[in-house]
C-alpha cells in the first residue's frame, strides 16, 4: 500500500512539474515566436531532464516532469487558444483584455483553461490549486489571487456539475 501511495505522489509531482514547464514553454513560444514542435523538443531534450544550466534553479523541479502530459498541455493550449482567450477575456475587469495581461499570466490561463476544458479526468479544484501554485512560482503579489478568481469562475461555468453538492460527490 505504501508503494502505491508513493507512486501516486510521484505521478502528482510529475504532473505539477509538467504544468510549470508548460507555462514556461507557452511563455517562450509567445516571446521568442518559437515553433510548437521545436519548443516541445527543446524542453524534452533539455529542461524536462534537468540539464538546463541557464535555468538551474528550476531544473531540479522539472527533472521529474511528465513529458507526455507536458506535451499535451502545450499542444492543447495552442490548439484551443481561440476558444480559451475569449473565455478569459470575459472574466477580466472591465476595460482589460487578455492581450494587456502579463505574458506569464496569459500562459497560466491558457494552460489551466485547456485543462478545465479537455481534461475532465482531473478535478477542477485540483487544476485551480495547481495553477495557483504555478502563479506563486512567478509572482509574489496579487497575481495568484487573480488566477484563483478567474479560474474559479471559469471552472464553475465549464464544470458546473463539479460545484453542485451531489454531483461533486458522485464525480469525485
Amino acid at each position: 500500500m505504501a508503494g502505491k501511495k508513493k507512486r501516486g505522489a510521484q505521478a502528482a509531482q510529475a504532473r505539477s512539474a509538467a504544468r510549470l514547464a508548460a507555462v514556461q514553454a507557452l511563455y517562450q513560444m509567445e516571446m521568442a515566436k518559437t515553433d510548437l514542435n521545436d519548443i516541445i523538443e527543446e524542453f524534452a531534450a533539455f529542461r524536462l531532464q534537468g540539464r538546463d544550466e541557464a535555468d538551474e534553479g528550476q531544473a531540479t523541479e522539472l527533472a521529474v516532469a511528465d513529458q507526455t502530459y507536458f506535451a499535451e498541455l502545450v499542444r492543447g493550449a495552442v490548439r484551443r487558444q481561440r476558444d480559451i482567450d475569449p473565455l478569459v477575456d470575459q472574466q477580466l475587469a472591465t476595460g482589460w483584455r487578455l492581450v494587456r495581461v502579463d505574458s506569464t499570466m496569459r500562459a497560466i490561463f491558457r494552460a489551466a483553461v485547456f485543462e478545465l476544458m479537455d481534461r475532465v479526468d482531473v478535478p477542477a479544484r485540483v487544476i485551480i490549486n495547481e495553477y495557483i501554485n504555478v502563479a506563486h512560482a512567478f509572482f509574489s503579489e496579487d497575481q495568484p489571487r487573480v488566477v484563483n478568481g478567474i479560474l474559479d469562475q471559469l471552472a464553475r461555468e465549464l464544470r458546473a456539475a463539479e460545484f453542485d453538492g451531489g454531483a461533486a460527490k458522485a464525480g469525485g
